[in-house]
């Protein structure tokens, strides 16, 4: 059952990290299209000012923000498309086609029952307008559950073939003709059950918002620790894009979750303070700072005729951390073999964000350092405090490594570089040919027939085999990864940056085999 139980949630996880995968392209372009209209940055690069320019920053930004505003149907069908395990392309149309289904069902049960209220007057109604159509307030939780809903159907009925008359709603459009009721129920239902659902996350809210630091501790701590796992992905989602993370209302707009807000705060002139919600993106402070930390400490502890080698593998991870906010390469380069110091990253992050609470910071966080930098210094201290954003990170990053160096050489850790053994698994690892052999990863995986299916997030292959005790290890180091992550059926292969390349040759591999 635990098994079980740790499979659904996996793959939850990793469906989750689909769409998630593309919001960062989009957060990236919705800033460079502020960065364009700010009157600040203008100011600077007179250019900017002419029309064209302006006319593009605020085309950017719109596009982009309209992507933030129906994050519901970006996740039913990322989701969706994510959990088929073949023809995703007509999950995810299926998908669209309930979504589209379901706002209509309730829309009409609203109407038929009386309960629409005036288009003018949404805000604290728990209604809102999605794609035109006035429907209860889900937020993102009715495309997460759809998505789920369609890829749960779809690979149980997507083969399913009919004779005779029937054979026109064989395949795929049998699995249409089943979710359509399906739509059609979670459409009525919920409009009866959703305004008590409602009541229990202004609740929830409510605890999360008077919690204060000990609230942000605890976020921070969370989404740290659970790494190893690849769950922490749970842990930010509701936050940055459902009610939980905050709910505002400007020009007639509702904006939920803390990243819609950033977004929607940045470009609005009227705003002399970002949100506090806005410090649920600040876990990127430990990314930019504390691993910095980190890093020098495990570099300082090597042992000297390591140095060089380790300097090769730390510095690579420090600067992926740094820029663009990927920890995973850096982190599991001391996880296994010192699991205390991820206790310890995790509990600085959480200190890190209630400190930041209680000095009631609200600099903008999210992305690379570069990213931060040009944003705190547009928007300007009164709206967010950046100066004091940098002085608790800097602080952080001593404080990163003071403990870790402590700890690594009190405990003799071995991180990178105090390896017993005289050649180590990175230096192993630094041999191996740089053209990837996906073949040992195959065969480290027990051969094609133990393998189910393949995936990546951002930074992990994932792979779902039949039998765990046919894991090789050895051979799946034989190509250069930074772990790997066993939890039952479900393994984990971290590559890092690379791992859409390590995907696609795998896919091509296990194709090549499978036609031959």
């Amino acid at each position: 059952m635990k098994e079980k139980i740790l499979k659904i949630t996996e793959g939850f996880s990793k469906a989750m990290v689909q769409p998630l995968m593309y919001l960062a392209i989009v957060g990236l372009i919705t800033t460079f299209g502020v960065l364009i209209v700010n009157p600040t940055i203008s100011n600077f690069i007179p250019f900017l000012k002419a029309a064209p320019f302006q006319m593009l920053g605020n085309i950017l930004y719109s596009s982009m923000m309209f992507i933030i505003e129906n994050l519901g149907i970006i996740f039913a069908i990322g989701i969706a498309s994510a959990y088929a395990k073949k023809d995703k392309h007509r999950a995810a149309l299926i998908s669209l086609m309930i979504y589209f289904t379901y706002l209509k069902s309730m829309n009409t049960m609203l109407s038929m029952m009386g309960k629409l209220v005036d288009p003018q007057n949404l805000m604290g109604s728990g209604q809102a307008l999605v794609l035109g159509v006035q429907v209860l307030d889900t937020g993102v939780f009715i495309g997460i559950l759809i998505g789920c809903l369609v890829g749960f159907v779809y690979n149980r009925t997507c083969d399913k073939e009919f004779k005779g008359a029937m054979q026109m709603y064989s395949g795929t459009k049998f699995t249409l003709v089943t979710l359509i009721p399906i739509a059609i129920f979670l459409g009525v239902g919920l409009t009866f059950v959703w305004p008590s659902i409602q009541g229990v996350i202004s609740k929830t809210t409510g605890f999360i918002s008077d919690s204060g630091a000990l609230g942000m501790f605890t976020y921070g701590f969370l989404d740290r620790i659970l790494v190893p796992t690849g769950l922490h992905h749970l842990v930010y989602t509701p936050l940055l894009f459902s009610d939980l993370g905050g709910v505002v209302e400007v020009g007639g707009k509702i904006y939920a979750g803390a990243m819609p807000i950033a977004m929607m705060e940045m470009n609005n002139p009227e705003i002399t303070k970002f949100s506090t919600s806005i410090i649920y993106q600040a876990t990127s402070i430990s990314k930019m700072f504390g691993l910095v930390g980190a890093s020098l400490a495990m570099y300082h502890c090597a042992k000297p005729e390591n140095k060089q080698k380790v300097k090769s593998i730390l510095l690579p991870a420090t600067i992926t951390s740094v820029l663009v906010g990927i920890t995973e390469p850096l982190e599991f380069a001391f996880l296994f073999a010192a699991p205390i110091l991820l206790v310890v990253h995790a509990l600085l992050t959480g200190l890190a964000l209630a400190v930041l609470y209680i000095l009631d910071v609200t600099s903008i966080a999210g992305g690379g350092i570069i990213n931060v930098i040009i944003m705190n210094l547009a928007a300007g201290v009164d709206k967010t405090n950046w100066p004091i954003f940098f002085a608790v990170g800097i602080a952080q990053l001593g404080l990163y490594y003071a403990l870790f160096r402590v700890l690594i050489n009190k405990l003799n850790l071995k991180t990178p570089g105090r390896e017993d053994k005289k050649e180590s698994k990175e230096e192993k690892l630094n041999q191996v040919d740089n053209d990837i052999d996906v073949s040992y990863i195959v065969d480290g995986l027990g051969g094609i027939d133990n393998i189910v299916n393949v995936d990546n997030c951002f930074t992990r292959l994932r792979v779902e085999i039949k039998d765990e005790s046919l894991i090789k290890d050895d051979l799946i180091n034989k190509v250069e990864n930074s772990g790997i992550v066993k939890k039952g059926k479900n393994i984990q292969i971290i590559f890092g940056l690379q791992v859409s390349s390590v995907r696609q040759l795998v896919d091509k591999y296990l194709q090549t085999i499978k036609a031959s």
